[in-house]
């Protein structure tokens, strides 16, 4: 019953995404999302969803606390371009006398960065790495685990940085530095630096380090290639709190990003759908660069 009351409301979005009609909205994401794809010249054409009970937590007054999930896929047409865009959506609801109330998103709480954490990344001498950098093989990583955890890392709350580092070394980057965490960029022994980790310090590190996984700046998204990077300061307070990683490219050439923390793959890079998007936001892009 509880499902497929939840399934009652997932429906109800839906039918927002695909009505041409500006009255219908009544979810703020909905809105945010159509007029994204409004700007891009793009057209939300079929919407699937599941629905995924995680916990139900008795309350008094014979009332449930409901934590679940949301797996959104939507077919997105942008000129003679096709693709699917996916997205899973974590959602609380209180259940009472078979009637859902307090149905919202739940708030992302993106990664607090370590006091001075980025600073120390780059302390210490080591022989340089030299790499080839593998674009290919990162995309297939970032496509295999964006919605999963590969059981050989540790899983993180907020993994939005743990998994993008995980793609780079998918992409033969090499990792460096341990055991200090403020060096280098590595996980291992259940350990790991701050730059493999945390969003603030992985912008830092990337387009400051000289050996290993390193990058370089670029003014314009449409510069960076498959296998690519974005780090994301949604306050726009200097502090950076999530990263993507580039899995795609628009019919306009702009990237499209796969994303841990609230999971989600072939998304439009500019995350103006997201409960996180502040007007203050600044992005970085990094391109990264080898020894090939």
């Amino acid at each position: 019953m509880i499902r497929k009351l939840i399934m009652e409301n997932v429906q109800h979005v839906i039918d927002e995404y695909t009505s041409r009609s500006q009255s219908d909205y009544h979810s703020d994401k909905v809105r945010r999302k159509k007029e994204s794809c409004l700007q891009r010249k793009a057209e939300i054409v079929k919407v699937d969803a599941s629905g995924k009970i995680h916990s139900l937590t008795p309350l008094p007054d014979e009332t449930q606390h409901i934590v679940y999930d949301v797996h959104y896929k939507y077919l997105i047409k942008q000129g003679d371009l096709l693709y699917l865009e996916e997205e899973v959506e974590n959602r609380s609801a209180i259940h009472y006398k078979d009637k859902i109330y307090e149905d919202r998103e739940s708030t992302i709480q993106y990664e607090e960065p370590m006091e001075d954490e980025g600073k120390r990344t780059l302390e210490g001498k080591e022989e340089r790495v030299t790499y080839h950098y593998d674009r290919l093989s990162a995309v297939q990583y970032a496509e295999r685990w964006w919605n999963s955890y590969n059981p050989a890392y540790k899983k993180f709350e907020n993994d939005c940085t743990n998994y993008i580092s995980q793609c780079l070394h998918a992409g033969d980057a090499p990792m460096r530095g341990y055991p200090s965490k403020g060096q280098g960029w590595w996980m291992r022994n259940q350990s790991w630096s701050y730059s493999w980790t945390v969003a603030n310090s992985m912008r830092w590190y990337i387009p400051n380090s000289t050996v290993g996984l390193r990058g370089r700046q670029v003014q314009d998204a449409k510069e960076l290639k498959l296998g690519d990077v974005i780090c994301y300061d949604f306050e726009g307070d200097g502090r950076f709190d999530h990263t993507t990683i580039v899995t795609g490219k628009d019919s306009r050439g702009e990237p499209l990003v796969n994303a841990h923390t609230f999971n989600s793959r072939m998304r439009y890079w500019k995350y103006e759908d997201s409960t996180a998007y502040t007007p203050n936001i600044h992005y970085r892009f990094f391109t990264i660069v080898d020894d090939s």
